[in-house]
């Protein structure tokens, strides 16, 4: 592992996190950058947890699955079943799979083709959104963007969606499926919901590009079915492991869309390499940026983590060329 170019980069972006190669259970490479808090020093470390945006939606995925499989669920269950007089804008024919894969064709309370900032102030009240049920008015009022099964096109509110419909199926909220269903059975013990505005001393607090103000009042303040739960680079070794050891592995990754646009495929909550058995989960959000890739081929899992939107990128390019 050529560590010099990944310190070269890493000096000349300034990047805040961690990189972590593992291969088959053994490390190969596992080096910590920046701080996890700027106005107290503490810097990073291998261990530090940090958010991951959007590679929450694999573990939303799984629930959600877990369900599937004990018939709580499946695949296609019509959204509206179990949605009742709730969000009326979401068409009848929108089912579990749909949501998905992205192709639901829901609008989207955050709408990622819009060209939005990654920074920019668009939630309100982050801190009521503690709960799915919460994120309701939030959801609401978004016209459909196309028919259901129509096209690829990546939804966010399509996730909270799946968290909702997870709870109202099982009767259990959304943190407490996640942790019975993935964290626990995962051994995941790193791994979990901290709310943002009471970090504890072993996260990294997310920073905003080019200043020291955080993110705090840009997510909710804590984390739901469409991403921001917590993790380190160890437990996404031990994430990848136990899903590929588990039955559901075979169901996330087997090729649901193609996505040119992204030059990749689409599983089940995970994204798939265009034309290998990568599978990968991504995460971009304000103070947040989040890569994590496993060869079930090699045995390779390769992850970047940082406290900031554009500081996993740079790496992450140098580590997809070399695995």
């Amino acid at each position: 592992m050529p560590l010099g170019d990944i310190e070269k980069i890493a000096g000349e972006t300034g990047f805040s996190g961690v990189v972590h190669v593992d291969r088959r259970g053994e490390t190969e490479l596992a080096q910590a950058y920046g701080f996890a808090h700027r106005a107290h020093r503490v810097p990073n470390t291998v261990d530090t947890r940090f958010g991951i945006a959007s590679g929450g939606k694999g573990f939303t995925a799984l629930t959600v699955l877990s369900l599937v499989r004990e018939g709580v669920l499946s695949l296609g269950t019509a959204a509206r079943e179990l949605l009742g007089d709730d969000l009326p804008l979401i068409a009848g024919d929108v089912t579990v799979e749909h949501l998905l894969t992205h192709t639901s064709g829901i609008g989207d309370y955050l709408d990622e083709e819009a060209g939005m900032d990654v920074d920019d102030y668009f939630i309100g009240a982050a801190h009521v959104l503690t709960t799915t049920e919460a994120f309701l008015p939030l959801l609401d009022g978004h016209p459909a963007k196309f028919r259901a099964g129509e096209r690829f096109g990546y939804c966010n509110s399509g996730f909270v969606v799946l968290a909702l419909l997870a709870e109202r199926a099982s009767g259990r909220g959304y943190h407490d499926l996640v942790r019975e269903r993935v964290l626990e059975p995962f051994d995941l013990i790193r791994t979990g919901f901290p709310r943002s505005d009471e970090l504890p001393g072993d996260a990294a607090v997310g920073y905003l590009d080019g200043s020291d103000r955080t993110n705090v009042f840009h997510l909710p303040v804590l984390a739901n079915g469409d991403g921001g739960i917590y993790t380190t680079a160890g437990d996404m070794v031990k994430f990848w492991h136990a899903l590929f050891a588990s039955d559901l592995a075979d169901e996330v990754r087997r090729p649901r869309r193609h996505v040119p646009e992204e030059s990749l495929r689409y599983g089940l909550g995970f994204w798939l390499h265009e034309t290998s058995d990568v599978v990968i989960l991504v995460g971009y959000d304000a103070g947040a940026s989040f890569k994590s890739t496993h060869d079930p081929r090699t045995g390779v899992t390769t992850t970047v983590l940082s406290n900031t939107a554009p500081g996993a990128w740079p790496i992450a390019r140098v580590l997809t060329t070399l695995f």
